[in-house]
């Protein structure tokens, strides 16, 4: 154990501060609500700083967890990215039980500390080998954001938001463990790296694997595809996404995306025998989905007057671009096309990440023409003309819907095409299709992002409503800075981001 405990410091830390918040939840005073995010943000830096200054070679593994430099990134990935959450949800009153968009009460203590823990789960479930411990980081990942949900604001919105996905993120356990329980039948084995051996076997010795492991699979693919808010598993982001405050919004937007792209691509390495080995029916019905995922999600997002909501079918449209990513590994024969969509899709978590959350910070900084108290920018009418009164925001918002869309010089222009380089590359046709499908849902998809840059700089303000001043807190416009710059950055300096592609896509290599 000692081995590899320097290298679950960071979920550790995380863990240990959530314990420290949760305690600190238990005063009524101010000043220990005021520093409850400062103890977020400061374990989130840690937690970053531990992860990217591991380094391993190959494979550490310990029982039911292991370290890879795969897993490595996605800590330090989840780490970073939380920092910037933690900033949105910063409370701005003397109290520190609010700030524009989101209201604690008393839980300020409480809600940082759930935070640290769906991003630790994040962290546990990268560095699981067994299915408990991928299930327990999974759920980890997961329960604690259904309680923020419903915390979010006092408003019957977030708490019918919060009761629907808790219900509906039951039953997507339920049917993930019933494909556990199934597999661990069929092979015997609890561990994966046990489970990958067995299949491994019986593939070399040419046995035809029973119905019972591919009903195993499909249903743990199908919980994971709930946390991904994929096709089938995507109706309740929209209400979800609408419901909750913004802060929480972006947290969900990230986290169970990041949770559930994690997990399957493991699940599908242990089910592939470590060698991506799939009956082609099971890879048929994954470039289903991924082709339904994105273009549901793009149609949906059209019709939608809710800019939270129209985030949220983006959403979905981008867990089916990391869909081609994988769809691509199952397909691709060449070991060489199989690491360079597994690369891309790492590095696509990283580029959604960024440019996501500076969409709804730039939202969090403009105010809403509603008269409900608290509220920051939510539909088309409270964007309108903000552009041109805001120039900066405007200009913010921009560059990250001009990201999502995946135009040229920015981070979501290369998560695009790292996607889709490797499906034209390997010459499969059915993945020549997809790709071009997949180009096809970003031309889609550019109807509503730039509607939203279009309203806030071409609309006039309607008439009757009202006009707040900008609130400007210095957290969320770090925020915003950060995230835009990160996404400029990253798009415009080719070698810098052409060198951390190429740097996931070895990470990616050694999974287990």
């Amino acid at each position: 154990m000692t081995e590899i405990l320097p290298y679950i410091l960071p979920e550790v830390s995380l863990m240990v501060a959530s314990a420290v918040l949760f305690v600190l939840g238990a005063s009524v005073r101010p000043a220990a609500r005021r520093s409850a995010p400062v103890i977020a943000a400061g374990a989130l830096i840690l937690a970053l700083v531990l992860s990217m200054s591991s380094d391993v070679q190959g494979v550490i593994s310990k029982d039911s967890l292991l370290v890879t430099q795969f897993v490595l990134f996605i800590k330090s990935l989840v780490c970073g990215v939380g920092v910037l959450f933690v900033l949105l949800a910063w409370p701005t009153t003397p109290s520190g039980d609010a700030n524009r968009s989101i209201h604690f009460s008393t839980e300020t203590g409480e809600y940082f500390a759930l935070l640290l823990l769906a991003l630790s789960g994040v962290c546990i479930t990268a560095g699981a080998n067994s299915l408990p411990m991928l299930f327990l980081g999974i759920e980890l990942a997961s329960i604690p954001t259904y309680i923020m949900v419903t915390m979010s604001r006092p408003q019957e919105i977030a708490q019918e938001a919060g009761v629907k996905y808790f219900f509906l993120g039951a039953v997507s356990a339920a049917i993930m463990l019933f494909g556990m329980s199934y597999l661990f039948g069929v092979t015997g084995r609890m561990d994966l790296s046990g489970i990958t051996s067995v299949l491994h076997e019986q593939m070399v010795s040419g046995q035809v694997m029973p119905v019972l492991f591919m009903l195993a699979i499909v249903m743990i693919v199908l919980g994971f595809l709930f946390k991904l808010a994929a096709v089938p598993l995507h109706f309740y982001a929209g209400d979800v996404y609408q419901g909750a405050a913004t802060p929480v919004t972006a947290a969900i937007a990230f986290i169970p995306k990041v949770t559930g792209t994690v997990a399957l691509i493991k699940i599908l390495y242990v089910a592939g025998a470590g060698d991506w080995a799939f009956d082609p029916k099971f890879a048929k019905m994954l470039w289903v989905i991924a082709v339904l995922t994105m273009t549901v999600g793009n149609l949906l997002g059209l019709l939608q007057y809710n800019v939270k909501r129209v985030l949220a079918y983006s959403s979905i449209a981008h867990s089916g671009y990391i869909l081609v990513g994988l769809t691509t590994v199952l397909y691709a024969s060449h070991s060489e096309y199989r690491d360079d969509a597994l690369g891309a899709v790492a590095f696509y978590l990283l580029a959604y990440g960024v440019m996501n959350t500076a969409a709804f910070a730039v939202l969090m900084l403009l105010p809403s023409r509603s008269n409900v108290p608290a509220m920051t920018a939510e539909t088309y009418d409270d964007l309108a003309g903000t552009g041109r009164r805001h120039p900066l925001l405007g200009l913010s918002m921009a560059v990250a819907c001009f990201s999502l869309i995946g135009m040229p010089m920015t981070v979501g222009f290369f998560g695009k095409l790292y996607l889709i380089r490797p499906a034209v590359q390997s010459g499969e046709s059915v993945l020549i299709i997809l790709a071009v499908i997949t180009m096809i849902n970003a031309a889609i998809s550019a109807a509503y992002y730039l509607k939203i840059v279009a309203t806030m700089f071409t609309r006039t303000s309607p008439q009757g409503h009202l006009t707040a001043e900008v609130e400007k807190p210095v957290p969320v416009v770090v925020a915003v800075v950060v995230s835009v710059a990160t996404v400029l950055v990253l798009g415009i300096i080719l070698p810098l981001s052409g060198g951390l592609y190429q740097q996931t896509t070895r990470w990616v290599q050694t999974l287990m």
